[in-house]
């Protein structure tokens, strides 16, 4: 599809401002497109603002460029191969984790800063070792290999030990051995035990995650708190459903205790930290097609960037820099109502789950009616369009279609596009003068990670040759069943 010496390489973008900064963070909307921010905006303007539709949100005003995100062996990208890039600077094919069309391990950005003596974070809504967090610190040929990720996200089969001081986000039955409850494992590795055993504090509910104390209290780095369990969909909960359930913290709760810990165990220090923030669930969103899930997912990723951009005016020493690795949905706005959306309390995700368990012997017309419609924001269905989703073979999909219809919100797929992304960023002071210079323009994804580097002085080349020292057969471990694979932007 492209030429070996691209494939094989990373860009050298022409020109590199010397910009260097004490500390990076890197945000990642997965899934995130230009409609996107689009539905967010008004659907949180027009409600909170009384038709204002005038107002901006944070990411608004942090728009430097584009980026291009196509893959090794597919024009359409899923998160493996568009994080490989943007985190390790090559590219390859769907599905490789740090890793080049050969199969040769690539240091990442993050594995160089904590070579360099940089403290380190990863956090996610995602499971922690989906394909996002896991190109960060794992190599490995595909990207289901989801136990042996979390090992070496942990440091236990990593080469080069662990390599990730702040670890937050789901995924907790990956990290219990085989024989404990609730495990998914496939082996009697317990990576929890081996955290502690390596200093980590381990976390495991919103009452261990709130005694951290927004990373002010007497619990230091590093640590690991992974919130959810439920098998390969470990993901955390919707933003919808975690406000009224109430027993997750929030992806903005996570990220300001990540920066008060790193900061704290870095200010008084000559190296500063990397971390790695993933609004994941935007992108599981957009393959349910489920727009108020969608929306809320990305105005919460523009509460991290408010909140980050506030907290680079207060430690100027700082840089941000955001990016999606690709859109998710085909995303348009036809006839478009985003006020249809403003009384959904509930993702399709949750409300399925519901439907699911219904009390056996219910009235299934009675159940839709009071239990599944009004938090979906269908209270006002009709009689036909009740009758529509009684008779669906897919409740879910037919919740989806309405509320999308009444909103005049159309997705072209369920899966990824092959479309440019939005590239962010954000520096105080002359430094933010600089970083948009060099963030303007349009870029490859490979591009990313090697602005990050000149910004820190670190060397990810030096990293892949530490990697390449261990030889290759820890890299083609296999521990998932082929025969299931598909892959993620068809999902």
């Amino acid at each position: 599809m492209r030429s070996s010496a691209i494939i094989a390489g990373a860009f050298a973008p022409a020109v590199l401002a010397a910009i260097q900064a004490k500390n990076v963070i890197y945000i990642v909307p997965d899934g995130y497109g230009q409609a996107s921010q689009t539905m967010a905006r008004d659907l949180a303007t027009l409600v909170d603002h009384a038709g204002d539709v005038t107002r901006e949100l944070a990411a608004d005003d942090m728009v430097r460029g584009l980026v291009r995100t196509w893959a090794t062996n597919n024009l359409i990208t899923d998160s493996a191969a568009s994080g490989t890039a943007f985190a390790c600077g090559f590219k390859s094919y769907n599905n490789a984790v740090g890793i080049t069309p050969d199969f040769q391990p690539v240091g990442s950005i993050l594995e160089a800063a904590k070579l360099a003596g940089m403290k380190t974070g990863l956090v996610v809504t995602s499971t922690i070792n989906h394909a996002t967090p896991a190109v960060y610190a794992s190599h490995v040929k595909h990207r289901n290999s989801y136990d042996e990720i979390a090992s070496q996200e942990i440091g236990y089969s990593h080469p080069l030990g662990p390599m990730v001081d702040i670890l937050l986000g789901g995924g907790r039955c990956y990290f219990k051995p085989k024989s404990e409850s609730g495990s998914c494992r496939k082996d009697d590795k317990d990576l929890f035990g081996f955290a502690k055993s390596h200093g980590f504090h381990v976390m495991q509910n919103r009452s261990a995650f709130d005694a951290l104390e927004k990373g002010l209290g007497k619990i230091r780095l590093p640590y690991i708190g992974l919130f959810n369990d439920d098998g390969i969909l470990d993901q955390m909960k919707y933003e919808l459903d975690r406000v009224l359930d109430g027993d997750e913290p929030s992806l903005l709760e996570m990220v300001e205790t990540s920066l008060n810990s790193l900061h704290r165990a870095t200010h008084c220090k000559k190296k500063g930290y990397f971390i790695m923030i993933e609004a994941s669930r935007i992108d599981h969103a957009g393959h349910a097609n489920d727009p108020a899930s969608h929306a809320h997912e990305t105005i919460m990723y523009n509460k991290v960037m408010d909140y980050v951009r506030k907290w680079i005016d207060a430690h100027p020493d700082t840089i941000m820099m955001s990016a999606a690795d690709h859109e998710c949905g085909g995303l348009t706005l036809n006839g478009y109502r985003p006020l249809a959306l403003k009384d959904v309390t509930r993702s399709r995700e949750h409300l399925e789950t519901v439907w699911k368990n219904r009390p056996s012997g219910a009235d299934s017309r009675q159940f839709l009616v009071s239990e599944i419609l009004p938090p979906f924001g269908l209270a006002s269905a009709t009689d036909a369009e009740i009758n529509t989703l009684l008779q669906a073979s897919n409740l879910g999909n037919e919740l989806v279609s309405l509320l999308s219809k009444k909103a005049g919100v159309n997705w072209s797929t369920g899966g990824h596009t092959a479309s440019d992304i939005n590239l962010h960023g954000y520096a105080a002071g002359e430094m933010g003068k600089e970083l948009s210079l060099v963030l303007s323009g349009h870029h490859d994804n490979t591009e990313l990670p090697r602005i990050v580097e000149k910004a820190l002085g670190v060397d990810m080349d030096a990293v892949t040759k530490l990697l390449r020292a261990n030889g290759t057969n820890w890299v083609v471990k296999r521990d998932f069943d082929e025969t299931h694979i598909v892959d993620e932007h068809n999902h």
